[in-house]
């Protein structure tokens, strides 16, 4: 059974461009390639969108253009994403196929291009592909039941027994040389994001322990935009769990290219390729201070027809500084030009205790050993501040300066004895050079 698997098209006035780009290229291509189903793995718009929509017609005309070619699968993703029930207009478009939309757990089998749910009465009948549904779960009624802190963990424990009791009937199937695959969205701890982040902590949904544990030989993942494949061979059978990550480009920072998966699926092998879609390009300008022009002017052709940022962290006293048109303007080939900044704001350290000390001295004293500041000749310091008018103190710095000077200016040097010495004119163009300092 050749699958077509896309997952994550965020739909929305925003990624329309993107994701109907990305979304149409991969339905075109499964097409051309002759795939016998297709599963889209949940988040297929990326908020609650109106059914006589502009982007919704358009989500619908591609998933018409599926189904005119074979039978689409459609699973349940983040209700955030998705409210529950929008999918299920979709399911009603009269296409060649049937497109199911599933948003609970269960069974389907596939024979002759029409979907069927597979229950006790009906599991050992034979089917062409058998489909394990796992959509999102909504966790908050797990939560009322075993309160907020253990919903995580439960939500592991609940799924892990789903698994186990599929795990028979999915056994029964590949014996009968039924091809089985489990279709799921959520997050597999140990995954990465887009970013590159990992995803570890009970509060994730799946183990690939848990998944494998169904007994199917692939497993189609939705939720992270992040392509990623995960394998094992166990007592003969070779399972499969793969994310295709998003179709499109939709975050800057994303890392690596973006896909859709083709599955080759039997009842005793499993494989799939992951084919690349025509994402946007995304590139991040970094800068650790104010943005250099010069640079951004070295890699301003590398940028042409591409998603720029240009981010920078400068302390509060730049933050007037930086020309936004200057950066605009070089950069005027790219596609978009996004300008963030992080502006540093002055962090003041508290010397706990310092307010009860009775003199300034002591207050100073404090301070210093607070911040490992040097203490040596600063009370005198305070003391000529606080007893002397500010000229005799800029005065009195001056005349220790001359006089440093000329201790440096006096002092023997090896070229001294071997060259007539300098003029006097030197050394007084080096004093007022040294005051104006």
């Amino acid at each position: 059974m050749d699958i077509f698997h896309a997952s994550d098209l965020h739909y929305s006035p925003t990624n329309l461009v993107e994701a109907d780009r990305c979304f149409g290229f991969a339905v075109e291509d499964a097409i051309a390639r002759g795939v016998q189903v297709a599963i889209i793995g949940g988040d297929s718009t990326d908020h609650r969108l109106e059914a006589h929509s502009p982007v919704f017609l358009r989500l619908a005309k591609r998933i018409k253009q599926l189904a005119d070619h074979c039978p689409v699968f459609m699973l349940q993703g983040t209700f955030s994403h998705e409210p529950e029930g929008m999918l299920h207009i979709l399911g009603m478009i009269g296409a060649k196929h049937p497109i199911l939309v599933s948003d609970r757990v269960g069974m389907f089998g596939l024979r002759d291009n029409q979907w069927f749910s597979i229950g006790p009465t009906n599991s050992s009948e034979q089917y062409d592909l058998a489909i394990t549904s796992i959509p999102t779960l909504n966790k908050a009624e797990l939560a009322l039941q075993v309160g907020a802190s253990n919903a995580g963990e439960a939500m592991g424990e609940h799924l892990a027994s789903i698994m186990a009791a599929f795990a028979p009937v999915n056994a029964g199937l590949r014996a009968r040389g039924v091809p089985t695959v489990l279709a799921s969205h959520g997050t597999v701890d140990g995954s990465l994001t887009e970013t590159g982040t990992p995803m570890a902590g009970l509060d994730h949904e799946f183990t690939a322990g848990t998944l494998y544990m169904a007994g199917t030989n692939a497993v189609m993942l939705g939720h992270l935009h992040k392509y990623q494949v995960w394998e094992r061979t166990y007592d003969g059978l070779h399972q499969v769990i793969a994310y295709p990550g998003s179709v499109g480009r939709y975050h800057y920072g994303e890392i690596g290219e973006k896909h859709y998966l083709l599955w080759r699926v039997q009842a005793n092998s499993v494989e799939h390729e992951a084919i690349q879609t025509p994402s946007k390009r995304m590139i991040d300008l970094d800068f650790d201070g104010v943005p250099n022009i010069e640079e951004i002017s070295r890699v301003a052709s590398q940028c042409e027809g591409a998603f720029v940022r240009v981010s920078y962290k400068v302390d509060q006293e730049y933050a007037g500084t930086i020309d936004r048109q200057a950066i605009q303007d070089v950069l005027g080939g790219a596609a978009e030009v996004k300008i963030e900044g992080k502006v540093l704001t002055i962090q003041r350290q508290r010397c706990a205790g310092i307010s009860a000390l009775s003199s300034m001295e002591e207050k100073i004293l404090a301070w210093c050993k607070y911040t490992n500041s040097p203490s040596k000749g600063i009370l005198d310091r305070l003391s000529e501040i606080l007893t002397s008018d500010p000229s005799d103190i800029a005065n009195a710095f001056s005349i220790r300066n001359r006089q440093h000077l000329a201790v440096i200016d006096d002092r023997p040097t090896p070229i001294e004895r071997t060259t007539s010495p300098a003029p006097i004119e030197s050394k007084r163009d080096q004093t007022e050079t040294a005051e104006l300092f």
